[in-house]
């Protein structure tokens, strides 16, 4: 058995970000048993991939390109050699909006979401908040089928002065796209047709959430009747209700990820959670932490367990690996890639000693292959 890490990182200046050391994609091997990080090769020939997405199979990798100053980003497509760790390039797409922020498949693998974040002037054409890619035969992207654009704005003014679409997610049953939009402190919620790609507002098109707390990344539980989001404006998240017949959301709790005496800047990023659905992880940029929470599968609400250091400065992602026993975190501006160990049984994470530099990781995803 062999465990590949693919880690997207900066490698062209932007205004907002410290530094861009990386680059581009990196491939790794991950020894599940120690958390080792090896790594195998490197990719450049991309600008900023800052958020990736790897295929069921582990057989393609997707790509987002974060441009300041496009008018529209990419999304790049690979295909994986999982024996040798390479990648070999097939195709991209614009994105119809700039500042692509985040991609993922629907639930048959056949469509890839990308969000776009948007930011400054887009060009003559109206800045698209979801767009749907097919999926073709050698992996490849084709033209987008389908798109839509947000209007509004928040409270916040630097952060809130129009729409800011972070995460584009498929409902448990491919009915539905949900898209935090942290722009407008709104989920949206679109009817999805898994047959052609097209999309249309939801009964309820969308659920309002805090003021200012701009909602960031979204999760599904495994059991498809909750969700959660991670706000990173107010740095909490909050649990919400899935009606997945009638494609509703219903917020049932919001919980902070700082510590009670915390009174420095921070802001959130990326939630997961574990396989078995018992407990959830978030990310704190400024305090520098991973705030975990234990989840109630009748409720849905969360219990507070408190956060652990991510071992250097803005945790921009990370992810489980498969075997759930490490949390690989991917901190921006430490240009370092900290393997924490995790307890299957209480969640609870501590330093497994195998951190691996790496410049400006901004996203690490896993692969497992027989």
């Amino acid at each position: 058995m062999t465990t590949l890490a693919f880690v997207g990182s900066l490698n062209r200046p932007a205004p907002y970000f410290r530094s861009a050391n990386g680059a581009g994609l990196s491939v790794l091997r991950f020894d599940e048993a120690t958390g080792t990080l090896t790594p195998l090769s490197t990719t450049s020939g991309i600008d900023n991939p800052s958020y990736l997405t790897v295929d069921a199979a582990g057989t393609y990798l997707y790509a987002t390109s974060e441009v300041f100053g496009w008018h529209e980003g990419v999304v790049t497509a690979y295909q994986i050699d999982a024996t040798a760790g390479t990648l070999t390039y097939i195709n991209k797409q614009p994105t119809r909006g700039s500042i692509s922020a985040q991609a993922s498949f629907d639930r048959t693998g056949k469509w890839l979401l990308v969000a776009n974040y948007r930011m400054g002037e887009d060009g003559a054409r109206p800045p698209q908040a979801l767009v749907v890619y097919p999926i073709e035969a050698d992996g490849g992207l084709g033209a987008p089928v389908s798109s839509v654009g947000h209007v509004g704005s928040g409270p916040n003014a630097e952060r809130q002065e129009g729409p800011h679409p972070h995460c584009a997610l498929a409902s448990p049953d491919n009915r539905h796209i949900l898209v935090a939009d942290l722009g407008i402190d709104r989920i949206a919620v679109y009817a999805f047709d898994a047959a052609t790609g097209a999309l249309a507002p939801g009964a309820k098109p969308f659920v309002q959430l805090a003021s200012g707390s701009g909602p960031r990344h979204l999760a599904f539980h495994p059991s498809g009747r909750f969700a959660y989001v991670i706000n990173e404006l107010e740095s909490s998240v909050t649990a919400l209700a899935w009606d997945a017949a009638h494609g509703t959301l219903d917020p049932l709790q919001s919980v902070s990820t700082l510590p009670p005496d915390f009174t420095g800047e921070s802001h959130c990023s990326d939630l997961q959670l574990s396989t078995d659905g018992k407990f959830l992880y978030g990310a704190n940029r400024g305090h520098d932490s991973i705030f975990l929470a234990a989840i109630d599968s009748d409720s849905g609400r969360l219990t507070p367990l408190g956060t652990h250091p991510t071992l250097g400065a803005t945790p921009r992602q990370f992810s489980l690996d498969p075997s759930g026993k490490f949390l690989v975190v991917a901190n921006q501006n430490a240009d370092l890639l900290a393997v924490l160990s995790r307890d299957t049984e209480t969640g609870a994470l501590s330093d497994s000693g195998k951190s691996t530099k790496l410049g400006t990781p901004m996203c690490v995803k896993f692969a497992r292959y027989p």
